[in-house]
């Protein structure tokens, strides 16, 4: 048996301004009406979406005249660190611990471009040592939470002793873009808010969970289900086919392949803590893993909440159900773009 990985530490963090679901339906309908004749037809997915509020790194007031690459870049560092150094803080103090005790640290974000990373940005914030390990990653959108915890356990497990700090952020908000709206665009804008989360681990201790294992199941020829278009203006979503059908469809098969590759099987999950992409999304995950309605309820909080935050969200969802009491075995899970499904299998402590 491998080594198990203590999961000792969780923190969240979200951005001051709130986007109260009913001023950005308002919102919206002022930037896109002319812009984008069929918006009236696709307005009720603001009230379907299941979200009440969002949080934003920006005021509402931000996104009613254009930006471009420069000012979303510089909207995306301020926030993006900021939230960075809230979240690591947060999990560090739960850990006991400080930046100087922090051997890597694995950021995980896709909604803007750092370079330096994030980490190399928020390292005399947090005081991390001129010698830890930096392993940024970018491009796993909403799958990044489950596959960062996963990446991050398996470096945990390769050096036994050594402290893992796990920070996702992501600002979704800052791709609103009103200059060549989309179907997805509108989509993007009833769902997208901004977060972050952050997790500290480290082999062979208990935390308030343990990584029992980890897995991956990418689709061939789903590239094009989601993704970013990268546009003079910034970054564009990219919807070109609807994931809750696929979901529902072809997760299953996924899971079951991806449990069974550790010994086991749906039936054997107490509890699993999904990333709610929306409100469609959880019922074809419901549906696919046969959990029965009302089921995800967690899920459905934090994206009444919060929102769709991309990678940090399952991570809320992951800090309500430990909040709660977690089962005897649960599996975190998040689909993202590649299309790929992402689990991390976790025993309670």
């Amino acid at each position: 048996m491998p080594t198990p990985v203590g999961l000792i530490a969780l923190a969240t963090a979200s951005p001051p301004h709130e986007l109260p679901q009913a001023e950005v339906a308002q919102a919206a309908r002022e930037i896109f009406r002319d812009r984008f004749p069929q918006f009236e037809r696709m307005a009720p997915v603001f009230d379907t979406a299941g979200i009440r509020t969002r949080q934003s790194v920006m005021p509402i007031e931000w996104f009613f005249e254009p930006r471009g690459w420069p000012e979303r870049t510089q909207a995306y560092l301020a926030g993006a660190v900021d939230l960075f150094e809230q979240a690591a803080r947060g999990a560090l103090d739960e850990a006991g611990l400080t930046g100087a005790d922090v051997d890597v640290i694995v950021t995980v974000s896709s909604t803007g471009i750092a370079t330096p990373s994030l980490e190399a940005r928020a390292m005399d914030r947090l005081g991390f040592r001129p010698d830890a390990a930096r392993v940024p990653v970018f491009g796993l959108g909403c799958a990044g939470g489950a596959t960062g915890l996963a990446l991050a356990a398996r470096l945990a497990r390769a050096e036994p002793g050594c402290t893992v700090l796990f920070v996702t952020v992501e600002l979704c908000t800052l791709a609103f873009r009103m200059d060549q709206p989309s179907k997805a665009d509108i989509v993007a804008t009833a769902l997208f808010g901004d977060g972050a989360a952050a997790c500290v681990l480290r082999a062979g201790e208990d935390g308030f969970a343990r990584v029992q294992g980890v897995a991956e199941h990418t689709w061939p020829d789903t590239l094009d289900i989601m993704g970013w278009r990268v546009d003079p203006q910034g970054l564009g979503v990219i919807f070109a086919r609807a994931i809750p059908p696929f979901a529902r469809e072809h997760l299953r098969p996924a899971m079951d392949e991806m449990l069974s590759s550790k010994g086991l099987g749906v039936a054997d999950v107490d509890r699993f803590v999904c990333h709610p992409g929306g409100m469609k999304v959880i019922e074809a995950l419901e549906g696919s893993l046969e959990l029965g309605q009302g089921a995800l309820d967690h899920e459905r909080q934090v994206l009444a909440d919060h929102g769709n935050m991309s990678a940090p969200t399952v991570l809320y969802v992951l800090d309500r159900a430990r909040r709660s009491g977690l089962p005897r075995r649960s599996v975190l899970t998040a689909l993202g773009p590649g299309f790929t499904a992402s689990t991390v299998t976790l025993s309670a402590a």
